[in-house]
């Protein structure tokens, strides 16, 4: 059989979507709350962080990327008290804005478990594996374009817009190596256990909400 006879069972607007289901899952999992996403896209030129709280994680293998996750303070502050009071934490406790080092430290935690959760679902559905570095988060007064996708060869790069529950809005973009993935021969991908990966990321979280968030050396790296 000629490669051209293979159907193509993955390209980058399928990656995407797997990206936005394991935003939706994790962050659901983690605020017991319902979140949802666009059916429509954006095909955008480049990546930026956005006001106020922007996040971004690079990763790498099979294919090379950045994810980049920018939240209104409304969003940010729903995302980080939904989780906390189902921690119990009381809502005396909460920090009260978006700018606290809590907030960037649960943020970020949530990042890198989503990151996680979606480079699982590559290994077992598209059959490579894929690294990610930790998750970079920072509170924003002003827009900074992210250079590091030009050194993707041929970048794809898509802007998903996502609801939460009451109503406030946060946005995915990712950019991708232009790629397709063809199915060679049959093979059946595992699922993952909701219960296991809740576990995970209320293990992860418990060891990084007191860590602090180093803000300054990032904005220095970013040339701010």
């Amino acid at each position: 059989m000629r490669e051209s006879d293979y159907p193509v069972v993955h390209g980058a607007d399928d990656i995407l979507r797997s990206l936005c289901d394991s935003v939706a899952k994790v962050l659901h999992l983690a605020t017991l709350s319902k979140l949802s996403y666009s059916g429509m896209v954006q095909r955008i030129s480049r990546t930026c962080l956005k006001p106020d709280i922007g996040c971004f994680v690079l990763f790498d293998g099979g294919f090379s990327g950045l994810v980049v996750m920018n939240f209104s303070a409304a969003s940010a502050m729903e995302l980080y008290g939904r989780y906390m009071l189902s921690m119990g934490m009381s809502k005396e406790e909460l920090a009260s804005a978006f700018t606290s080092d809590e907030v960037g430290n649960v943020l970020g935690e949530l990042m890198n478990q989503i990151i996680g959760d979606f480079t699982g679902k590559v290994s077992r559905e598209l059959q490579t594996h894929i690294t990610q570095n930790q998750p970079k988060m920072l509170a924003l007064t002003k827009h900074v374009v992210l250079s590091v996708d030009t050194h993707l060869d041929q970048p794809e790069v898509r802007r998903v817009t996502f609801q939460t529950e009451r109503g406030n809005i946060f946005y995915l973009e990712m950019a991708i190596d232009r790629t397709e993935f063809i199915r060679l021969k049959d093979f059946e991908a595992e699922e993952t256990d909701p219960d296991a990966l809740l576990d995970q990321i209320r293990s992860d979280m418990d060891a990084i909400v007191s860590r602090p968030v180093e803000q300054e050396d990032l904005l220095e790296s970013l040339g701010m």
